[in-house]
């Protein structure tokens, strides 16, 4: 079980009451990782939503050749939410996320019981599914600007 303070100091729970905090507290998990840490691989179920509380991730497009993975496309994300994934058919990750500061604290909450959890309170569901669509379109935004970043690259290496 995590604790509440925890919680609490974290977007999108820093409004919630008590209740509400000790209800998500029940089923959340604090995770931390060191670099280099994988936190989530790309094609696998997407189970679980995770939040940032310290540190950064990294985001990897990746692609599989003969059972190794290879790196296609990577970049820091500004979001502090990951895994929105566990909500879209289907439920599988499309990146992986890997830990690219010397640590990370994070917290994973399953999707399961976020969404039962969300049902009881739509209020506070609302509240953290606006935090999550908005870790997505930071997510899209970066994945644009990173592309374009590597397109450019490879054309200005052409000539």
């Amino acid at each position: 079980m995590l604790k509440q303070e925890i919680l609490e100091s974290t977007a999108p729970f820093n409004d919630l009451t008590d209740e509400h905090l000790a209800a998500i507290a029940e089923t959340a998990e604090l995770v931390e990782c060191r670099n280099g840490d994988r936190i989530f691989a790309h094609g696998a179920d997407a189970t679980d939503l995770w939040i940032v509380v310290e540190g950064e991730v990294r985001l990897c497009a990746e692609l599989s050749e003969n059972g190794a993975p290879m790196e296609q496309m990577a970049f820091m994300s500004a979001a502090q939410a990951f895994g929105w994934t566990c909500f879209v058919p289907p439920y599988k990750y499309q990146l992986s996320g890997y830990c690219a500061s010397r640590r990370c604290r994070l917290i994973r909450l399953p999707k399961d019981d976020l969404l039962r959890f969300c049902e009881k309170a739509p209020e506070v569901g609302f509240a953290i599914m606006q935090y999550t669509l908005s870790a997505v379109g930071t997510q899209f935004q970066e994945l644009q600007d990173e592309l374009a970043k590597q397109r450019g690259h490879e054309i200005m290496n052409r000539w």
